[in-house]
């Protein structure tokens, strides 16, 4: 059960969350009336599964674990926690044992700290306000790591995921299509006569083209999907679970889209097309991510010598060595 406890100023930042696991309803009493006053978020438990359960639904910043329970002791707790977290939870074991071996089992079963019995209210709010500072380093330096991954996966010109970001994901959705037999479709793009833009209107244009691009690829991509810029003006897009009829309209009305679409640079209109190549099947391929990206990128290269502009399906496998000629779908919009 949750208990909420208010602290006698606002607090700007959520509270800290505190799961209590405690078997002895005096124990337990004890522990909630002395954070009842505090400015913290309190989860009760009356035993090992109860605190497990709690800990998956209440996301906990604290934990105060007996370490005598029914069934899950503390430190049996503390173990699993270790195991499935993924923020970490500061821990604090509670025993009434004064045996030196059981406090170091405590603390390599992973537990930070640990609080002797009959457990002294002052004593225990010092333990947390530790904890809180240890938990609030934590965050910063999660966030900061989040920070950077997401950077590293970011494409800063567009915001749009990088080629890695791509790569990875694609390789994930080709894996996970192969265990369960939903269809999967890489498509690769690149914009028409692009050296154009740049040398009659300069490299902003070029990199506001290539903006503009991007803008268009969002507005018809679904979240389960990806759409990533490669390279240059080259875009790559994994999608799951369409059917071929259906990724062949989704990428005809993105190509029109961005046909239709008119930016000013310098005063001047400018009008952009884009070619694209599509590789996948009905059913789960058997071929990897960068199989399908190289089918994709030879379905392009036919696309673009036909006069671009226009959406081309990659036939069945082809040599990765060898550019494809064949396509089972052509469509001109000239």
């Amino acid at each position: 059960m949750a208990v909420s406890s208010k602290g006698k100023e606002a607090v700007k930042a959520p509270p800290t969350r505190i799961l209590v696991a405690e078997d002895s309803a005096v124990c337990r009493k004890v522990l909630e009336d002395a954070l009842a006053n505090q400015p913290y978020e309190v989860y009760l438990a009356k035993n090992g599964e109860e605190a497990l359960a709690g800990f998956e639904k209440f996301a906990p910043d604290i934990m105060l674990l007996d370490w005598m329970m029914p069934g899950l002791s503390g430190a049996e707790l503390c173990r699993i926690v270790r195991k499935s977290q993924k923020t970490y939870t500061y821990t604090i074991l509670i025993t009434s044992s004064t045996d030196r071996n059981r406090v170091v089992e405590g603390l390599d079963s992973g537990a930070d700290d640990y609080l002797m019995k009959p457990v002294d209210t002052r004593e225990l709010l010092a333990r947390i306000r530790v904890g809180c500072r240890v938990i609030a380093m934590n965050r910063e330096i999660e966030a900061r790591n989040a920070q950077s991954e997401q950077a590293a996966h970011t494409d800063h010109l567009t915001g749009l995921p990088n080629r890695k970001a791509v790569e990875e994901f694609g390789v994930r959705q080709v894996h996970a299509a192969a265990r369960q037999g939903f269809p999967v479709w890489v498509i690769v793009a690149d914009l028409d006569k692009f050296k154009l833009v740049n040398d009659a209107h300069g490299h902003a244009a070029g990199d506001e083209a290539i903006k503009r691009f991007a803008a268009v690829l969002k507005t018809h991509t679904r979240s389960e999907d990806m759409a990533g810029r490669i390279g240059g003006d080259e875009f790559s897009l994994v999608v799951s679970y369409g059917k071929r009829e259906a990724i062949l309209h989704m990428v005809e009305r993105l190509r029109a889209d961005l046909a239709k679409a008119v930016f000013l640079v310098n005063g001047h209109e400018v009008q952009l097309t884009a070619s694209f190549g599509i590789a996948g099947n009905q059913r789960a391929t058997k071929g990897t991510f960068h199989e399908l990206l190289i089918q994709a990128d030879n379905a392009l290269y036919d696309a673009k010598g036909a006069g671009g502009n226009q959406v081309r399906v990659a036939l069945e496998p082809t040599n990765s060595h060898n550019k494809a000629r064949g396509a089972d779908a052509l469509l001109e919009r000239n």
